[in-house]
């Protein structure tokens, strides 16, 4: 009821007016470590399963879904529009959950699942229209209907500095290593060695990073 309250009280409240609002009164049924920034229209289930780390911010038309055992967002994190955080963790998996690093960015439109345990690091950008989906149905059976075979959930482990570019999707059980890039449209499967770049339907390697295979930039803004 008081997180219900809270969100019909202060949820749609617009302008820096509203972010203040929500900044003192989401205290009541969540944790915020120092100031976080909720615009209006984001909504919360299971509000206290969720964790805001200093400068998080959820922008407009956030939805996050934090059963146990929840969702914490690092320090200066950006959750984007209408990004979708979902544990979804109906069946008491031991291992669900979405843990999101500092200074992150979570994309537009992106679909983050945490049956099996999703784990993203420090200064990880995802771009829009990501989907990491942490759990699989078990096919195997054609004698029988996919929904009653069960599933899996071995979790996504995604380490610091990746780009993931729009519309890649990394599937279950998979780590992305520190440093790679994933490719706009890219499916990824198989675990991604660090500093490297993938690309395809599923991923391939594409090329290390190192400094030999700089090329030429043009100009570079920072």
């Amino acid at each position: 009821m008081l997180e219900q309250g809270l969100q019909v009280l202060f949820g749609w409240v617009p302008t820096l007016a509203g972010v203040g609002l929500r900044s003192l009164a989401y205290r009541l049924m969540l944790r915020m470590d120092g100031g976080a920034a909720i615009e209006n229209g984001v909504r919360i289930r299971f509000a206290s399963h969720l964790r805001l780390g200093h400068r998080a911010y959820l922008d407009h038309g956030v939805y996050i879904h934090a059963c146990p055992h929840g969702v914490e967002i690092g320090p200066g994190t950006l959750v984007m529009h209408g990004a979708v955080l979902h544990v979804y963790n109906f069946r008491d998996l031991p291992d669900a959950g979405i843990k999101i690093g500092r200074d992150s960015l979570i994309g537009e439109y992106n679909v983050v699942r945490g049956q099996g345990g999703v784990t993203i690091g420090d200064r990880v950008y995802t771009s829009p229209h990501v989907q990491i989906v942490a759990v699989n149905h078990v096919f195997d059976d054609p004698a029988r209907s996919f929904t009653a075979q069960g599933i899996t959930a071995e979790g996504i482990a995604i380490e610091d500095d990746v780009w993931i570019g729009s519309g890649a999707i990394i599937c279950d059980g998979v780590c992305v290593g520190e440093g790679a890039v994933v490719a706009a449209g890219a499916v990824v499967a198989e675990d991604v060695p660090a500093h490297t770049v993938v690309a395809g339907v599923p991923a391939q390697l594409v090329r290390p990073i190192d400094a030999q295979t700089v090329g030429d930039r043009g100009t570079v803004y920072m």
